[in-house]
């Protein structure tokens, strides 16, 4: 039975992951979690855990400028914490730390009309001190990696499900309201919830070591994702064409608009895994998101 200590307590994904394994492996792994909010939570003992599922952190919800407090928040909590745990885990004899990063170390979502297909190939290019964040914690666990000690970074697009947060709840309000909706012809990674949770285990369970962009198995375009929502809530909604113009007029002054419309998916081949995590299928996540 393996051990695994998440740090950060009543975050949605770390939650979400404990619930996963009570409900489907509950005699395989023993999860635990820490507060990270505890100003003497390196003073706890990290000794017996196999792995340390990393999720405290500052979610990107800023649009344009940010003040200089908040810069140094997003590095204090999203980078020398995270540094911090992974020398202490290290220091413990932890095997393992998986990190979640995001795909927002790619930069934006390309604007609309335009692709941005991420490969092995594409380049680090972080749009602001969020991805910026994300990609020195990176570079500060990948060191600590040794034959004794394995570095999992996850790079995920995102992530949704029930009591989530971000685009994907925004989206859902417009599919229970409007009975329109313009389509835009747009390509979008996403991850549900539990094919993270079940990605993550898979982790744990082969104790990985490097860099995964783990995906569900279809891409999403956001407008058919907003019929499909509307659908399982019983409502029906009109997908209109010939909008695109006025919605790229409106992204120069609104930058959800490309963040929702735009492009910004991962090479299926990135995505591959020797064994399958992608355990609900879209139309499922949706149905089990909404009902």
């Amino acid at each position: 039975m393996k051990k695994v200590l998440i740090t950060g307590a009543n975050s949605y994904i770390g939650t979400s992951f404990e619930n996963y394994i009570k409900e489907n492996y509950p005699d395989d792994y023993i999860v635990d979690t820490i507060d990270m909010m505890d100003e003497h939570w390196n003073q706890k003992s990290f000794v017996g855990y196999d792995a340390v599922f990393h999720v405290a952190g500052i979610a990107h919800s800023d649009n344009g400028k940010i003040s200089d407090e908040k810069a140094k928040l997003y590095y204090a909590i999203n980078t020398d914490l995270t540094v911090e745990t992974a020398i202490k885990a290290k220091s413990d004899g932890v095997k393992q730390f998986v990190f979640m990063s995001s795909a927002i170390v790619y930069g934006k979502s390309a604007p609309i009309g335009k692709k941005k297909v991420i490969t092995k190939e594409s380049s680090i290019n972080p749009a602001n001190c969020y991805g910026d964040s994300k990609i020195r914690a990176e570079e500060g666990i990948k060191s600590l990696c040794d034959n004794d000690f394995n570095i999992v970074i996850l790079r995920s697009p995102m992530i949704y499900g029930k009591g989530s947060k971000g685009n994907y709840p925004i989206l859902a309000k417009f599919a229970a309201k409007t009975p329109i909706f313009p389509y835009v012809n747009n390509e979008r990674s996403m991850l549900y919830i539990e094919n993270l949770c079940e990605f993550v285990r898979l982790m744990v369970e082969n104790n990985e070591n490097g860099i995964f962009w783990p995906q569900n198995d279809e891409y999403v375009n956001t407008s058919s994702l907003v019929q499909m929502i509307a659908n399982v809530k019983g409502k029906k909604i009109l997908l209109i064409k010939g909008f695109g113009w006025a919605l790229i007029i409106l992204s120069y002054v609104c930058g959800l608009v490309n963040k929702a419309f735009g492009n910004l998916s991962y090479d299926k081949e990135l995505s591959k895994y020797k064994t399958n995590y992608c355990v609900v299928s879209l139309e499922q996540s949706i149905k089990k998101t909404e009902l």
